[in-house]
């Protein structure tokens, strides 16, 4: 019978932390990190300090990108003010090879995947990591907080730390693109509900905890231990939660 290989979809906002939870399990984790094939999309953006070429995305044009939707099997959505894209029938062939393999990125992507036809016969594990925990979320409810405002606002600000660090002084593209992600944030967590487990984390890539130290620190020592058991099929220690579909508000 023919070996398939297991999805693995880590998603959530922009920089709430999933590139660094990644580099992290990488490094303490090395088996576990080289057990998965990661998977590179396609991005109409132009690449951030430090990201290469096949590496983090294929990187091209918004005119080359739209000339890619009538391929067969490809998957083209916009993502946060930019297009991005994927192969389908490129991942089945990995997976078909019994290889596991690794999304990283925004959960709109996954949610087409999962609904896609083509993939009904993968297995998959869904984690989605959180700017915000379960927890949090019932406190500020109970208060009649404005919730989706609230993480909009902490994305906008782990955002513009982040770009900052990147770029030093931000134009106004830069502005505007901070804007369209942390706008999106809330509609993104919408989704976490649909994934197997939700791990809350408030180190996101501007956070000092992943790499000042040498070794990730609060929330980012939580994470990482937290997707590692995840990964090993262990039931987390605490940190992972499940939430329903009426958790997060309309």
């Amino acid at each position: 019978m023919e070996s398939i290989g297991r999805l693995v979809m880590l998603s959530g906002p922009s920089c709430v932390g999933k590139g660094p939870l990644c580099d992290a399990l990488r490094t303490f984790y090395p088996d576990l990190y080289g057990n998965l094939h990661k998977l590179v999309l396609f991005n109409s953006r132009a690449p951030r300090p430090g990201e290469g070429e096949g590496l983090d995305y294929y990187f091209r044009s918004r005119e080359e990108m739209e000339e890619m939707r009538d391929r067969d099997n490809f998957i083209l959505l916009e993502v946060r003010g930019d297009l991005q894209g994927l192969d389908v029938d490129k991942l089945l062939r990995i997976l078909r090879q019994g290889q596991d393999v690794l999304f990283e990125g925004n959960p709109f992507i996954p949610e087409a995947l999962w609904n896609s036809p083509q993939m009904s016969e993968v297995p998959t594990l869904k984690v989605f990591l959180s700017p915000i925990s379960r927890g949090e979320i019932l406190w500020l409810k109970s208060l009649k907080a404005d919730i989706p405002a609230i993480v909009t606002d902490a994305m906008r600000r782990k955002l513009l730390r982040r770009t900052q660090r990147q770029k030093g002084i931000l134009s106004f593209k830069d502005l505007e693109n901070i804007k369209e992600r942390s706008n999106s944030a809330p509609a993104e967590l919408r989704l976490a509900c649909q994934f197997d487990w939700v791990i809350p984390n408030h180190d996101g890539e501007d956070s000092e905890n992943w790499t000042t130290f040498n070794y990730p620190m609060g929330d980012a020592f939580m994470a990482l231990q937290t997707f590692a058991s995840i990964l090993q099929g262990e039931e987390p220690a605490c940190w992972g939660e499940h939430w329903g579909p009426n958790l997060w508000p309309p």
